[in-house]
């Protein structure tokens, strides 16, 4: 039986071999994962919902109250003391002294008393989704399933007492969603060794914190007091590694999930990460007749052998493997009085995402109690009325010859950098039908002379047949000329809504130059 905890495990001299993973044409080395191929489902599907939804939800503070509710004295980043941390200073305020009260003691207070997974899915649904994708575990060490590794801290035994991951996926089938995983375990190594120190200054300096007692090394781990941070497995012993290989493998192996997303890159690739990616893979194939459907998604360029994922960023042209933006609403947990982004901002950037070759997973952080606020559901909300009427040129679409023109311009590709896009009425994004009859041109504002030009489309383009305008029943009056195509748009103010041109054409080739 592979039921050791950690603690358990490091205590062996042997550690037990890891278990085989499924059989099948993928080997645990990089050429083998060459062959993997991104499923159709996944290039079609455009956008997904995301629920960052635990224990961590429960003091509704954001993200990582895990770890920054143990960090009473907060550095820079050059290691000068700046204060309290505001975490600290809350949970202190709220819950206790983590020398006493730890985010052991948080764990029981999730309860999720409203939570309605099938209401919540046909939200998403209409929003336009195509998949949804829930944690499995963050950084907290926390399963949010009956786990056979993790066997006291799971939300089956613990807190909800409920299969969260089963019930999410029960939803998302029966509302026709791909159903997606995701794991942080990685850096759960690093991130609760904050739990073994104490207060350097204050009344209670000195008094370990609640992670230091090895009655709870189950959950804070051991060993960690000090490591160095790395997805890689710098300092990292074997037997974590072991670990995490054993857990997400139980998750395979139970759920099966349609996508599997790793916040990070592909962890310990030298050791145990390559046979977890080749087990996913080869238990897909199986579980799908030989065809593969699964997709995996971490934060390193892909070569091929997966989906790359960007964390809050965009990339900066159309990238020839498909990808995807993960990025939230607001904060990555609830957070009371968050502002979010605009329905707008969320819109504007599904299309600059589709227009190259990406998808858009997108977080609606639920409440403790399981229920979204009013300003998420209007978001919600916004994405259904506006995908009802635009949707054909964002889902089952493939990027154009160029992804687009306008003055919102990405210095560099990667993760974080979505703040830097300030989208404009010049902005446009095209995509294309998958058989390339029907080219569609996203503005991305509304002019305010009325008049919309797309340079890239002037006469040199080639010959416009038919234009027309999603969810306008009138014809519009519209030319090419040398400056470009000229569509005079309706006399009703929109202010800045996105919206859509519809267009076929003979051959149409972007102007070279515009941007």
């Amino acid at each position: 039986m592979l039921t050791l905890s950690l603690a358990a495990a490091v205590a062996q001299t042997n550690l037990l071999p890891l278990p085989p993973i499924a059989a099948g044409p993928f080997q645990p080395d990089d050429q083998s994962l060459k062959q993997y191929k991104c499923p159709e489902w996944f290039r079609d599907a455009k956008l997904g919902i995301w629920a960052v939804w635990g224990p961590v939800s429960v003091p509704m503070q954001g993200d990582w109250y895990a770890r920054r509710l143990y960090l009473h004295d907060e550095v820079d980043k050059n290691g000068k003391p700046t204060g309290q941390n505001s975490d600290n200073k809350f949970h202190v305020e709220h819950y206790g002294h983590p020398a006493k009260v730890g985010f052991k003691d948080i764990i029981p207070l999730w309860h999720a008393e409203k939570w309605d997974p099938d209401r919540l899915m046909d939200l998403y649904q209409k929003a336009g989704a195509k998949y949804f994708c829930m944690i499995a575990m963050h950084h907290d060490n926390f399963d949010c399933w009956n786990s056979r590794y993790q066997p006291k801290w799971n939300s089956v035994t613990m807190g909800p007492k409920r299969d969260i991951a089963g019930e999410w996926q029960a939803a998302a089938i029966k509302h026709g969603l791909r159903f997606g995983m995701t794991e942080h375990l990685a850096a759960s190594w690093w991130f609760y060794s904050a739990a073994h120190s104490t207060d350097k200054t204050g009344p209670l300096a000195g008094v370990p914190y609640d992670g230091n007692d090895p009655k709870f090394s189950d959950l804070y781990w051991s060993g960690n007091e000090k490591p160095t941070f790395s997805y890689y497995g710098t300092n990292v012993p074997f037997a974590y590694k072991q670990n995490w290989f054993n857990r997400i493998k139980d998750m395979i192996d139970r759920y099966h999930p349609d996508l599997l997303y790793s916040d990070s890159p592909l962890p310990y690739p030298d050791d145990v990460g390559r046979q977890l990616l080749a087990h996913y893979y080869n238990d897909n194939l199986a579980q799908h007749g030989g065809k593969l459907e699964a997709v995996y998604n971490c934060k390193q360029t892909s070569q091929g052998r997966w989906v790359q994922d960007l964390e809050r960023g965009v990339m900066d042209g159309i990238d020839p493997h498909p990808w995807q933006t993960d990025t939230c609403v607001g904060q990555w947990y609830y957070k009371t009085g968050i502002k979010y982004k605009s329905s707008a901002t969320v819109i504007q950037m599904l299309a600059d995402i589709v227009s190259k070759n990406g998808n858009l997973l997108l977080n609606f952080p639920p409440r403790p109690d399981g229920t979204l606020d009013d300003d998420e559901i209007k978001i919600l909300n916004d994405l259904a009325a506006w995908t009802a009427i635009n949707g054909e040129a964002i889902f089952g679409t493939r990027p154009w010859k160029i992804y687009g023109e306008g003055s919102s311009k990405v210095v560099k590709a990667g993760s974080f950098n979505e703040g830097k896009l300030q989208y404009t009425a010049s902005d446009i994004r095209f995509t294309q039908s998958k058989d390339g009859k029907t080219l569609y041109a996203i503005a991305l504002g509304w002019p305010t002379d009325g008049k919309l030009v797309v340079k890239s489309l002037a006469d040199a383009a080639g010959k416009i047949n038919e234009l027309a305008l999603l969810g306008n029943a009138n014809k519009l009056d519209w030319k090419q000329t040398v400056a470009g195509l000229v569509v005079t748009l309706p006399a009703q103010n929109l202010g800045k809504t996105i919206f859509t041109l519809k267009i076929t054409g003979q051959n149409l080739q972007p102007v070279a130059g515009v941007n």
